[in-house]
């Protein structure tokens, strides 16, 4: 019968190393890999989220400037101010849940209640007229009306848009009206009678419009544009364009711009290569 080994002399031997050396390794290079695969997959999502959020901001200024020009074909504000016009760019109801291109859904009636005071549900006309933080303006505080609505792909009928975003457009009095009726496109200014009363303080929010779009885009992606419409008093190009973009952006989206007059249909675009004028 073999003599068992002494303590002493089991551990100085190195049998079993190898394999303990082994399982080390492999535990190394398994976390390595998971690093690595976790890296990859995170890097795909940031590039993905930047893609889709750009794809958005991008859809949600086409949605501003395919509302301008329906805008500008419109003679009376007040009626896109109680909700009594609307953009042609609409698929449908202007009410009722739409699905996103994420699969979740938006509720067009609780998107205008949020934008109008922060709750789902709606609010009173007294929460409506509070001073807050958001909405400043007491009775002169906006009360968005859904104007457009509807699939980026679906503004040009050449179905040549790439794109599964979904743009919505609210408009709004100006907040700063002074008329304290978010509901008409400017009274006369404080102490105005009917005349131009040089005595009287003019209304700063007469011919103007605030405008609010939103674009939804696949995996939860969103972007906001706000701009501010203002009428012109020119006769010659009516762009009623927006002071908030900057007088460089103005004159850039001018050299191509429709001709047209307010109240009236968009009749002809040309542009002049010799000039760089629109005609």
């Amino acid at each position: 019968m073999q003599k068992p080994l002494s303590l002493h002399v089991r551990v100085r031997r190195e049998d079993g190393l190898a394999l303990i050396v082994a399982l080390m390794a492999m535990m190394l290079l398994m976390a390595l890999g998971l690093t690595l695969v976790m890296t990859t997959t995170t890097e795909t999502k940031i590039s993905a989220n930047y893609s889709q959020g750009t794809e958005a901001l991008y859809a949600a200024d086409a949605a501003v400037e395919r509302v301008m020009d329906d805008i500008l074909t419109v003679p009376d504000w007040n009626e896109i101010l109680q909700g009594n016009v609307r953009s042609a760019f609409v698929d449908g109801s202007p009410s009722g849940v739409r699905t996103l291109p994420d699969g979740s859904q938006l509720d067009l009636d609780k998107a205008t209640n949020m934008l109008d005071c922060g709750k789902v549900d709606g609010c009173s006309d007294e929460e409506l007229n509070t001073f807050t933080d958001d909405r400043p303006w007491g009775l002169n505080n906006p009360r968005w009306q859904l104007y457009a609505y509807g699939p980026i792909s679906d503004m040009l009928p050449t179905d040549t848009i790439n794109s599964k975003d979904y743009v919505v457009v609210w408009i709004a009095d100006d907040p700063s009206e002074t008329d304290n009726d978010p509901t008409m496109d400017g009274q006369p200014g404080v102490n105005c009678g009917a005349g131009n009363d040089p005595g009287c303080d003019a209304n700063p929010g007469l011919g103007v419009l605030a405008m609010h779009a939103e674009a939804y885009g696949p995996f939860g992606a969103k972007r906001v544009i706000e701009v501010t419409i203002a009428r012109t008093d020119t006769t010659e190009i009516e762009r009623g364009y927006t002071g908030q973009r900057g007088q460089d952006e103005q004159n850039r989206r001018a050299r191509k711009a429709a001709v047209q007059t307010p109240g009236k249909a968009l009749t002809q675009k040309e542009l002049s290569l010799t000039t760089g004028t629109i005609q």
